[in-house]
């Protein structure tokens, strides 16, 4: 048996131990931390669960009395550091849902705190492990681009409106904006594959030009007296076909959040951004591009990253689920197919990944340096945001300014 304990008992964490268990029956949920013990008995413990698993206090004393294997921390991304900080004094292999950090603050404390930690840890990027990018390094490696010149990555998130209508979502002090909360992804997936770290960022970002306003704070639609007009209402997403859920994980077509109430914030205060974007230089003097955009619906939804090099050009379509090999020199071009949810299984694949650190048979294949790397990057970002300037990236294990 293995013994595991979870950290922040939400939908992210439910989904992964349960990939857990999908994989490795032998794992076993015996210890929870996390606030609301109601909502996590009602909702996420399974019936055969309920005696056999105990709510701790902290994270501390559930290691000292739940002779675990591992850990999981999947609570509010603010929470993150301040729980891996305390997960890296115990030897126990930690699967870390991203963001790693939300500040540098943060960042820098994790940084030190993992510099002579044993705890080994796997992040919650499984972008890096997916089919898609798997076959894409491959490509890269074997020299189908050359050396990498140049990338580009839009995300167009037809369910983007989960920012701004759901609790963990949109309070700004949950997410320090959505360059840490999203971009850190898809950031880490393109250095991953560029095979260099990101050094020098300058970006835009857009504020309150399509959520928010002064619709009173708590606000849902179901007391709302303008959920019959309001296109954000269940009723109306319904009726339009603008549903922006994912496999009912947001549950959009139920009763949500205010999209366009104070809770949201605003410019001054702090908010999520509508839409944001990166320019980006590499240390191996390679630049891309990044953009997301969190209004999108329907079939307007994409996520494309594109790879070139002097020999050819790599397109990944996220959600088509295919890489489009081009040769410059030679007429071909190959189009790879993957059978099934390509980011869905890079969430299996991290999984099986952890089970192994555990076992004692593989190391991490998304570190805690990941992690920071593409967190640091992101910060230069938003700094960017804030000052019009180009802002250099702070590297992994370069001594603070």
């Amino acid at each position: 048996m293995i013994r595991l304990g979870i950290v922040g008992f939400g939908a992210r964490s439910n989904g992964n131990r349960t990939r857990f268990q999908d994989i490795a029956p032998e794992v076993e949920l015996v210890g929870v931390v996390d606030p609301n013990e109601a909502r996590v008995r009602e909702l996420r413990l399974r019936p055969e669960e309920q005696d056999r698993v105990t709510f701790y206090a902290s994270l501390g004393e559930m290691v000292r009395q739940a002779k675990l294997d591992c850990l999981m921390i999947g609570s509010l991304d603010y929470l993150h550091a301040e729980q891996a900080i305390e997960a890296a004094k115990y030897d126990l292999p930690l699967f870390l849902e991203k963001p790693v950090a939300v500040s540098m603050e943060q960042n820098l404390a994790v940084e030190r705190a993992f510099e002579n930690s044993r705890c080994q840890v796997v992040v919650s990027f499984p972008m890096r492990a997916a089919p898609l990018c798997t076959l894409t390094h491959q490509y890269i490696q074997e020299g189908a681009i050359g050396h990498p010149e140049h990338v580009l990555a839009t995300n167009y998130i037809p369910y983007g409106t989960c920012f701004f209508d759901m609790f963990t979502y949109q309070s700004y002090k949950h997410t320090q904006g959505l360059f840490t909360q999203k971009a850190t992804h898809d950031l880490d997936c393109m250095m991953h594959l560029m095979g260099s770290t990101i050094t020098k960022v300058a970006a835009l970002a857009s504020y309150g030009r399509v959520f928010g306003g002064k619709k009173p704070s708590g606000l849902r639609c179901s007391q709302c007296d303008e959920r019959r007009t309001c296109l954000e209402s269940p009723e109306n997403r319904r009726r339009n076909g603008s549903d922006p859920g994912e496999g009912g994980v947001f549950d959009p077509m139920t009763d949500h959040l205010c999209l366009f109430s104070v809770d949201v914030g605003t410019p001054e205060t702090g908010m999520n951004e509508d839409s944001s974007s990166i320019l980006m230089e590499f240390a191996s003097g390679a630049h891309g591009f990044y953009t997301q955009v969190c209004y999108t619906r329907r079939d307007a939804g994409a996520r494309h990253h594109i790879y070139s090099g002097y020999h050819g050009t790599l397109q990944l379509d996220w959600y088509k689920n295919e890489v489009r090999r081009v040769r410059h020199h030679a007429p071909f071009t190959d189009v790879a197919t993957v059978t099934g949810n390509s980011h869905a299984l890079g969430d299996y694949a991290l999984v099986r990944n952890f089970l192994d650190v555990i076992k004692g048979k593989d190391t991490p294949q998304s570190t805690i340096w990941h992690g920071l790397q593409s967190i640091y990057a992101c910060l230069a970002a938003k700094e960017s945001t804030y000052t019009g300037q180009f802002v250099t990236v702070r590297q992994v294990g370069s001594t603070p300014a």
